[in-house]
């Protein structure tokens, strides 16, 4: 009878060695040296570089191509590797497929992040809250915006919009902490357009131009105290007009001299305001005024008037 082994440890050593007994000392060589090689890779190709300026605000501009914002970014040590970055460019959505603007890096990341969030328009850009009040001029708008964005050009900006006082629509903006002058006449004019759009036809069936709607607004945005007198307003400088009176206004002291509307609005109304102007209040009242409280009081004939005055105004 052939003899069986006669314990654990003379089976394993007879019938089964161990497995790593049969690879050859070369092939672990090679496993070690392909790990080493891809982290080697890893680190020096794919990871960010270690001069990575986090916090960095890169911008992309409009029709760049993959070339050169992967120069741009190596150059600024944003990535090691610009063929991995257009390669990845590419796999996430196409040159075609980047969109221009300024991006913020908050921290050090891969150049398949970066080429990610380059192909998907991701800014991670917090944005600026700006309010702009109803009745405000340009010269308001500019001082307000120059508080809030740094790259933000008074001078360019008013150069810009000396012709359009009464276009910019009045109203709670998100910029960018990088957006200048352009984009915050952009967005307020296009603003502008997308409130007037819907009230063209009501414009066009009050006999009125879009323009003098604009002039009459803004007078009324500058001599209204609040919701409740806005149309009542509107109703007697629609009159005085009429009449051949002049509109005698006191926030434009030149309509005390002349009849009619001034050139150009004054400044730039809010919504309500220009649907106050399209849709006046008319009434026996041909004068007004607000007493020290912001309360309005109406008057048909001058002689009134000066009563209101003495009794509201002392």
């Amino acid at each position: 009878m052939e003899n069986l082994p006669s314990s654990n440890n003379e089976l394993g050593q007879v019938g089964f060695p161990h497995p790593m007994s049969k690879l050859p000392s070369k092939n672990i060589f090679y496993v070690v040296s392909i790990i080493i090689f891809f982290l080697f890779v890893y680190f020096f190709v794919f990871s960010a570089p270690s001069s990575f300026p986090a916090g960095v605000i890169v911008n992309i501009k409009e029709g760049a191509s993959l070339r050169s914002i992967s120069k741009d970014l190596e150059t600024e040590n944003i990535i090691r590797s610009r063929a991995v970055f257009e390669t990845s460019v590419i796999i996430f959505g196409g040159e075609k497929h980047i969109t221009a603007g300024d991006y913020f890096f908050e921290n050090k990341m891969s150049v398949f992040e970066i080429a990610r969030r380059i192909s998907k328009g991701e800014k991670n850009l917090a944005p600026v809250k700006i309010t702009i009040p109803e009745g405000f001029d340009i010269s308001d708008i500019s001082k307000t915006v120059a508080s809030k964005l740094p790259n933000f050009n008074q001078d360019k900006f008013l150069s810009e919009v000396k012709n359009m006082e009464g276009y910019l629509f009045p109203d709670t903006y998100f910029f960018l902490t990088t957006d200048n002058e352009e984009n915050v006449i952009k967005s307020m004019s296009d603003n502008f357009e997308k409130k007037i759009t819907p009230l063209k036809s009501q414009i066009l069936s009050s006999g009125k131009t879009e323009k003098e709607i604009i002039i009459m607004a803004s007078l009324i945005e500058g001599e209204s105290k609040g919701d409740i007198d806005r149309a009542f307003i509107s109703g007697i400088l629609w009159k005085r007009i009429k009449i051949g009176m002049p509109l005698q206004v006191d926030t434009d002291l030149d309509t005390y001299k002349t009849k009619g509307l001034p050139k150009e609005p004054i400044c730039n109304p809010g919504l309500k305001a220009i649907e106050a102007a399209i849709h006046p209040r008319f009434s026996e009242y041909l004068y007004y005024l607000h007493d020290k409280d912001g309360n309005i009081h109406y008057a048909t004939t001058f002689a009134e008037h000066k009563l209101n005055k003495a009794k509201y105004l002392k």
